[in-house]
């Protein structure tokens, strides 16, 4: 009798130590997944920081800076359930003003102009490896969300279920072309 409760409660210690490391491994997970959509902001508020910038800067015909202005204006101050949408539509100003390498010559030829294109690019650059990051570390932390496990004994506390990042992140083909 009493080496059968001997290893039933060595069991239940067992169970117990594997159930806490779990937990501990996904707020582990839950972190990475908050630093890097810290990352991610990060970034994504650089991009859109260049890009107003570089709108205002007069050195962009006025359509484009108008163009470039606005979906980076709408990009910073969009609300989180918009900011998909934002941060797609600020990919696709960059993309339409930058389309040709005219135009970045035409900006690389203005005062600062090295600098802000240098600028422009490391942040175009940036974003995807960030949002790469981001939903990789989603993931992760889904795949282990979705074990019976987890779900039975509510390891995840209250913690809401991580989502991914989705945007259009290509970069204009005159700045991946000159960072080749």
């Amino acid at each position: 009798m009493t080496a059968t409760l001997i290893w039933i409660l060595v069991a239940l210690v067992a169970i117990g130590l594997y159930l806490s490391w779990t937990a501990g491994r996904l707020d582990r997970l839950h972190s990475r997944m908050d630093a890097a959509r810290a990352a991610l902001d990060a970034q994504l508020l650089r991009r859109a920081s260049v890009a107003q910038e570089l709108a205002t800067s007069g050195v962009l015909d006025p359509a484009a800076s108008i163009v470039l202005y606005e979906a980076a204006h709408g990009a910073r101050q969009a609300e989180e359930e918009q900011r998909e949408v934002a941060e797609s539509e600020l990919s696709q100003a960059l993309r339409a003003v930058f389309a040709e390498g005219a135009q970045v010559e035409t900006v690389k030829e203005a005062p600062g102009g090295e600098a802000a294109i240098h600028e422009l690019t490391e942040s175009v650059r940036r974003v995807p490896m960030a949002r790469r990051f981001h939903n990789d570390a989603v993931g992760a932390a889904r795949r282990l969300r979705e074990h019976r496990k987890v779900r039975w004994f509510r390891l995840a506390g209250h913690a809401p279920f991580p989502l991914a990042f989705e945007m259009d992140d290509e970069p204009p083909v005159a700045l991946v072309d000159r960072a080749a």
